[in-house]
């Protein structure tokens, strides 16, 4: 029925033993074809290519044995247990099983013959092996071959073992040799000039390397089958956002907006400061695209406080410019409420009306607001996730600004860019972020995007002396704190809980105030955090603005969005508990003014060594390019750009650490395959891609 059927064609269930229990198990791993259990590469290998006599084992030691049944049997309790002693004539071994079937025990009667692998470890008469790789009776021929040398170990999930993978992924290899079945996709010329073997024989290589093969180099991923496998995977990736890119470009109108006008001008002669180099060059990369009928889709990234929101702003004044709304999204309400005040404070006097609206609300309130916006008063509307609700309807969106665009979730991103969808037209789309992205990350996450980089603070901005410091010196931090504030700064202590829980941490962050109001009775000190009421929250952060609070106390809510100049002091308590991208953001709150501004990382110790390297990065450096490479490469690219729940950017040979280096070669491949071998190019985003390319499309 398939002979001659490409791989990527072939069910899983066309290979034998794989009924509909199976095959559910193994769509947990995203595996459906044949072709996607082939890409189903091993997380480690075992040697099991010499037997260990039972009499030289040593605790602890991984191994494989070759010895008799003695004897078996069940041993009830609390949780039964199936114990099997065995013998090879050096010695005595016990196989420990707790999840057994009652026809296992007749399968070890005594005398039969057992090869078992597993961890050693010491038991009451004897070491024992827990739930080992047992094989019973003489191996048949592909199953001694199989087992012996080195030994893949899958990714598997609940109710799906080794050898079951083992046996299919030989299956699979087999197949494979059929003519047509696996096609290779990479011209054999891109191969030769890059040194990679054809795909099946890298495949080959990784499920069962050949005795001698050098393992390391396959682990660490600097063997050719893996380097070929990687540049593949990323190939795939690349393209499928760039054709995405391609596609959105060549269908979506957007309308074309002035490049310049007399609020623009407004705008610009009322801010007290000039605008940086950088910043003028990311304005002006801007106004190109927004002057086009092609639907902008640009990443604005800079570090934190250089100037990122004013050129949102002149980018917004331009739509207003031509009779179109723009709506700018936060993942919070603080962040929404800074740029709601910013917005307003900006463009009110010249005569635009800003809107808000977030989930909290009041109904009347609300109403209003959603009036303003679809009648089209509300020029320009800030807010939350609630600008993507249903009941939000724009008369003319023409620009969608996202601030932290990696805080959200895909459909939420898709979902606003559709509310500006109408009559064959749709809004730019500006994205920006305040967490530095490692250009390695910007190749592949964002190829889909044009990328500017705002890579300049404002003038008189000064760098951050950070320390770290233990927290058995609390009491010198408080006096740190109190002479700041005898000087007339102002300073943050936040507060941080191991527990993901607002009430801990809400908790914590009032007990830590009460504290500090006691042993700094002259402070005026005040406290926010994400319980609190929303007016309540915007009331203490704008007297600690006004400068009507010397000390404030919070939790990691005033990560972003919270600008006073005057606060030159930030003490992050349990600091080792954070990650560098959350330290840098929350670090960024002072050194905002010409003043010298310090950052004190308080924590428990003993400090585990992440921790201390951590903390080290922190001290080194200000840059926030840097940290973020630094922070890609302790915690990897889903964890970093915070899609591990989410479906995207998941590889299965790639990683964008180790092979930074390929991206050049890709990006280029990528261009060359797109001109010259079109048909290439679907073949290849459905072999490693997959359902997951829709994503890109946000």
């Amino acid at each position: 029925m398939y002979a001659g059927k490409s791989l990527a064609a072939r069910p899983l269930n066309s290979l034998r033993g794989v009924g509909p229990r199976l095959a559910e198990r193994l769509a947990r791993l995203r595996l459906a074809s044949v072709q996607d259990l082939l890409l189903h590469l091993p997380l480690r290998y075992e040697d099991r290519g010499t037997v260990v006599p039972i009499g030289s084992l040593r605790p602890d030691q991984h191994a494989l044995i070759d010895a008799q049944v003695e004897l078996a049997e069940v041993v009830r309790g609390r949780r039964p247990r199936l114990l099997v002693r065995v013998s090879d004539g050096t010695g005595q071994l016990t196989l420990l099983f707790f999840h057994f079937y009652a026809s296992q025990l007749n399968q070890f009667k005594r005398g039969t013959r057992v090869r078992a692998f597993g961890e050693a470890r010491p038991g009451m008469a004897t070491l024992t092996m827990t739930h080992p790789d047992c094989q019973l009776g003489e191996p048949e021929r592909d199953d001694a071959a199989e087992e012996s040398g080195l030994v893949p170990v899958y990714p598997t999930t609940e109710g799906l073992n080794q050898t079951q993978l083992r046996r299919l992924v030989r299956a699979a290899l087999a197949l494979a040799e059929e003519p047509g079945a696996l096609t290779d996709l990479l011209p054999p010329e891109l191969q030769s000039e890059l040194g990679f073997p054809p795909l099946l024989a890298a495949l080959r290589q990784i499920h069962a390397p050949p005795p001698g093969a050098l393992l390391s180099a396959i682990i660490d991923g600097s063997h050719p089958v893996v380097r070929r496998l990687a540049f593949e995977e990323l190939l795939a990736h690349h393209l499928s956002l760039q054709r995405l890119r391609q596609q959105l470009q060549d269908q979506a109108r957007a309308p074309e907006l002035v490049t310049d006008g007399p609020l623009l001008d407004r705008f610009r002669v009322s801010l007290p400061f000039r605008l940086t180099a950088a910043q003028e060059r990311v304005d002006a990369e801007l106004a190109r695209d927004l002057a086009s009928p092609r639907a902008m889709q640009r990443l604005v990234q800079g570090d934190v406080g250089s100037g990122k929101t004013v050129v949102a702003a002149l980018a917004a004044l331009r739509a207003v410019e031509s009779g179109w709304q723009t709506a700018v999204m936060a993942p919070t309400e603080l962040l929404a409420e800074q740029h709601y005040r910013n917005f307003s404070h900006w463009l009110a006097p010249l005569g635009i009306e800003v809107g808000w609206l977030s989930g909290r609300m009041g109904v009347r309130q609300r109403e209003s607001a959603l009036a303003a916006v679809a009648d089209g008063r509300a020029a320009v509307v800030v807010g939350t996730h609630a600008l993507f609700q249903e009941s939000v309807q724009f008369q003319r969106l023409g620009l969608v600004i996202v601030d932290e665009q990696h805080r959200f979730g895909v459909h939420q991103r898709l979902a606003l860019r559709e509310k500006g969808e109408r009559d064959g037209m749709q809004p730019h789309q500006l994205i920006m972020t305040a967490t530095p992205i490692p250009r390695t990350l910007a190749m592949t996450a964002y190829a889909d995007l044009d990328v500017s980089v705002i890579d300049e603070l404002p003038p008189g901005r000064t760098p951050v002396a950070t320390v770290a410091v233990s927290s058995s010196r609390r009491q010198e931090v408080i006096e740190r704190v109190r002479n700041a504030c005898a000087e007339g700064r102002q300073a943050y202590w936040v507060c941080t809980l191991i527990e993901e829980s607002e009430l801990l941490e809400a908790q914590a962050a009032a007990a830590t105030a009460e504290r500090l109001t006691e042993v700094l009775p002259e402070l005026r000190v005040g406290l926010v955090h994400g319980r609190l009421k929303n007016a309540d929250k915007e009331a203490v952060m704008a007297a600690f603005a006004r400068g009507e609070i010397d000390l404030l106390v919070a939790t990691t809510v005033i990560e972003v969005g919270v600008d006073v100049p005057n606060a030159s002091l930030m003490i992050i308590e349990n600091a080792e508990r954070l990650g560098l991208a959350q330290l840098h953001q929350l670090r960024g709150r002072v050194g905002r003014g010409a003043v010298a501004s310090s950052c004190v990382l308080m924590y428990q110790p003993p400090l585990s060594a992440h921790g201390k390297l951590r903390l080290g990065i922190m001290r080194e450096t200000n840059d926030g390019f840097e940290i973020a490479q630094r922070d890609l490469e302790l915690r990897g690219p889903g964890e970093f750009l915070g899609t591990r729940q989410t479906g995207e950017l998941r590889y299965r040979t790639a990683d964008l650490v180790r092979d930074a280096h390929l991206l050049p070669q890709v990006q280029r491949t990528a261009q060359r395959l797109l001109r010259e071998a079109p048909a290439t190019v679907q073949p290849l985003i459905d072999r490693w891609v997959g359902s997951g390319e829709r994503y890109a499309q946000v």
